[in-house]
């Protein structure tokens, strides 16, 4: 906003203001998208094509340089470009050696994780894709994007683990069904989904439920929960039964190994109509649906509670380097490099000299 005009009166002042195109700080950036869009032959969104807009700069000098010469845009690459001017229109950090068209290609889903709704390419509708950063203190960087709905997207905004953890407890007190569009097993969704990218204390993170599995490429902080999603997953395959007692054998003592079996009699039950299933969907939905059974969720917090957390991302490790972890590839970031590219000493938002 700025003062077209001022006027003065006796006792008090008034002004005119006339709403602006604001410019994001950074121009350079806002150009090279631009040119990104018309090197594929796509135009960009309507709002950025005001006069003096980087990004129209941007497209106008790319269409000049490219002319017939573009190249053929799939749905991933749209994505990407859409994905990065919206980080970029709204000063946020976007991470770019890593997220890249074919990281999204990898992470895209054909249902939403938190309504479970079939997702389109609609652009607009509730329905349709969208890519969310899963902890808002964070830019766009791989290890925090998933893809959602745009109505899911759109309730869980700012929320992290804690207060998305609160909202699902105050719906299902009720005496609201809903809060944004969603009841409280969504919201559930939401807490648990949080928490996979939030350190937790190793005895809370041993005690929440996976009623939704982490999606591909997101990183993991908790290593108890990297367990649960490998144990979870192991359901899912015809062989789960000596899987999980390879597993078993490599817990450190005899009561962790009689609590394991108990949370598998518990667990299994649930998965043998599922496991029948031809759909892989609807199978992964039985085996999130399965952590919420109350006695699932209590054998599974005994035996997690006897294990730290060095102890579990041992497990994980081990497994994976003995090739037991079926289709699942694990990959173990350091400390300091799990972050890297994040932005969490800005908040998620690029610096002010419009640096990523």
């Amino acid at each position: 906003m700025i003062a077209a005009a001022a006027i003065t009166a006796a006792s008090a002042q008034y002004e005119l203001a006339l709403p602006v195109q604001t410019l994001p700080a950074n121009a350079g950036l806002g150009w090279d998208i631009g040119r990104a869009f018309a090197e594929h032959g796509l135009t960009p969104p309507v709002e950025h094509l005001f006069v003096g807009s980087p990004l129209r700069q941007g497209w106008l000098a790319g269409r000049q340089s490219f002319e017939k010469r573009t190249l053929k845009p799939r749905r991933c690459t749209q994505l990407w470009l859409q994905l990065r001017t919206h980080a970029w229109a709204r000063g946020r950090s976007f991470e770019d050696v890593q997220l890249t068209p074919n990281f999204l290609r990898q992470i895209d889903v054909a249902f939403c994780p938190i309504t479970r709704q079939l997702l389109n390419d609609r652009r607009g509708d509730a329905q349709s894709r969208s890519i969310d950063r899963v902890r808002p203190d964070a830019g766009y960087a791989a290890g925090n994007v998933v893809v959602l709905s745009r109505a899911a997207n759109a309730a869980k905004a700012g929320h992290d683990h804690a207060g998305a953890t609160a909202l699902a407890q105050s719906v299902a007190l009720g005496p609201i069904q809903q809060i944004a569009g969603l009841g409280p097993i969504e919201w559930q969704r939401i807490a648990v989904l949080c928490s996979f990218v939030t350190e937790l204390p190793h005895e809370q993170a041993a005690q929440l439920p996976m009623t939704v599995l982490p999606p591909n490429r997101l990183r993991l902080f908790n290593p108890i929960q990297a367990l649960q999603a490998l144990v979870t997953r192991h359901f899912s395959t015809p062989e789960w039964h000596p899987r999980l007692a390879r597993l078993k054998a490599l817990l450190p003592t005899e009561q962790s190994r009689v609590d394991f079996d108990r949370f598998v009699l518990a667990f299994a039950p649930r998965m043998i109509v599922a496991s029948k299933q031809a759909d892989p969907q609807q199978v992964r939905w039985a085996l999130e649906d399965a952590w919420q059974q109350e006695l699932v969720l209590k054998r599974w917090t005994r035996f997690a509670l006897q294990l730290n957390a060095a102890q579990a991302e041992s497990l994980v490790l081990r497994a994976s380097e003995k090739g037991w972890t079926s289709s699942q590839r694990v990959q173990r970031h350091p400390k300091k490099n799990a972050t890297e590219g994040w932005a969490l000493e800005r908040r998620g938002f690029v610096s002010p000299a419009g640096r990523h």
